[in-house]
């Protein structure tokens, strides 16, 4: 008999023994001491996940979807659409007002493409005034960077007199968890919103897929943080889409341990090394990448192929360069980066003039920043987050109302951050009002914004 034993077979033995529960159940440091159920990796028999289903069928040549009645999952008074920054700030602006409010993300963590996509530097975080440096990212969005500063190797440059942080993408999602966990939010990942529930103009709430088949949950307002504008796009709001440059992070290792002298007198050409981690070891490259329609679901497939390959054969030319031997591709990151699709057509549309000419507005709700804190703040009104005419639906992040051109500033982690937290509070004021979310009260929603800490100029 062969003296080795698979952990398999160990499981099998110990729990023969009544030890199997006991190891495999305490995966978790709160998980229970045993449960009854199954030895070893096995579970127990359970009735079906999900409703009914009705499948589609081909009528006269054409894929046909019967009509059915969808199971509501779930209602709450907020229902936040994509829990990247931008949703996340929402849900716990929101909470922390004092109403009800659940968050449904496709992927299984927050963050979206600051941690999924590993955009991990927040531009935008100062502006200058007098001449001196002035913080705009305040209130949720700079509890978040202070709270990773609690922790080593989750952050860097978020300290006095610094500007445009860098994070690390796990602390990034565990903080996320902590913040959206704290304040009593009601998360639902792995779900993908598929559709908007109208009645005429007004939204009552989503549509939404899963492993368990197409559910619903009902809203009293709904905030569309898809980033390409999934919900308001379902809900026939106005919008254009644009084409735009479509990248892909990844992540070096071991780039503290590199010999750059060794590799000059070689006369090697290195590929772009990227920029600093909180991680000393590891750099995070970015590319631009080329012009493509972000919801072109073949070329996203082929932009993802196409651009790990770069990736990957990139990084072995490197290991090939003296001095750089030692050097690794950690990973790519899981998300691709879409930058902007759709954009909403609001009640108002801010320009980049207005931006640069940092022009006031009565319903300020967020102040923009700048890359390198080299000019003014520009007020961002509450006007760009609602639609023209669809009603009980707010949005935030990537996909606001702004013109072309200020569309690289929108799109940035800080002003997801700062408009994200504007919508949150917003959803909130306009429950709590009995109100639809065009019609709130702007100095209540301002005060509001105030007490969470927001900046608004």
């Amino acid at each position: 008999m062969d003296g080795h034993m698979n952990r398999r077979e160990l499981i099998r033995l110990l729990s023969v023994a009544g030890l199997g529960t006991l190891i495999a159940s305490s995966v978790r440091a709160d998980a229970p001491a045993a449960v009854a159920d199954s030895p070893g990796f096995m579970g127990r028999l359970i009735d079906p996940t999900g409703g009914p289903r009705a499948p589609a069928g081909i009528v006269g040549g054409k894929v046909i979807q019967p009509e059915r009645q969808l199971p509501i999952m779930h209602q709450t008074d907020v229902l936040v659409v994509g829990g990247g920054t931008a949703g996340v700030m929402a849900a716990v602006a929101a909470k922390r007002a004092g109403v009800n409010v659940a968050i449904v993300e496709r992927y299984g963590y927050f963050g979206g493409l600051w941690t999924g996509g590993m955009v991990l530097l927040v531009i935008g975080t100062h502006v200058k005034e007098n001449g001196e440096k002035k913080k705009v990212v305040c209130g949720l969005g700079d509890e978040l960077l202070e709270r990773l500063t609690k922790y080593d190797g989750a952050i860097i440059n978020q300290k006095p007199g610094a500007h445009n942080p860098t994070v690390d993408p796990e602390a990034t999602k565990f903080m996320m968890d902590e913040m959206v966990r704290e304040a009593g939010v009601n998360v639902f990942f792995h779900c993908w919103g598929a559709d908007a529930v109208m009645d005429s103009k007004t939204i009552r709430g989503i549509v939404f897929e899963s492993k368990a088949g197409r559910q619903a949950i009902l809203a009293k307002v709904v905030i569309d943080t898809t980033g390409d504008g999934d919900i308001f796009a379902a809900a026939g709001a106005e919008y254009e889409q644009r084409t735009y440059a479509i990248g892909t992070v990844h992540r070096l290792g071991n780039m503290d341990r590199t010999d750059k002298e060794k590799a000059k007198e070689a006369g090697a050409k290195l590929p772009p090394l990227g920029a600093a981690t909180p991680l000393p070891s590891v750099r995070w490259v970015n590319t631009r990448g080329p012009k493509a329609n972000g919801l072109d679901i073949a070329e996203l497939s082929r932009l993802e192929m196409e651009h790990r390959r770069n990736i990957w054969n990139q990084a072995q030319q490197m290991r090939k360069t003296p001095g750089y031997e030692g050097a690794f591709l950690v990973d790519t990151a899981p998300q691709l980066g879409v930058r902007i699709t759709r954009v909403l057509q609001g009640v108002y549309k801010l320009t980049y003039k207005e931006s640069r000419e940092a022009k006031k507005f009565p319903d300020t709700v967020a102040v923009g920043g700048a890359e390198g804190a080299q000019h003014a703040g520009w007020p961002i009104p509450y006007g760009v987050l609602v639609p023209k005419e669809i009603d009980n639906l707010l949005t935030a992040g990537r996909c606001i109302s702004a013109d072309e051109k200020l569309l690289d500033d929108t799109r940035l982690i800080a002003a997801c951050m700062t408009t994200g937290h504007a919508a949150g509070a917003a959803a909130a004021v306009a429950v709590q009002s009995n109100c639809r979310p065009r019609d709130i009260e702007i100095p209540r929603l301002q005060k509001l914004l105030k007490e969470q800490g927001a900046y608004l100029g």
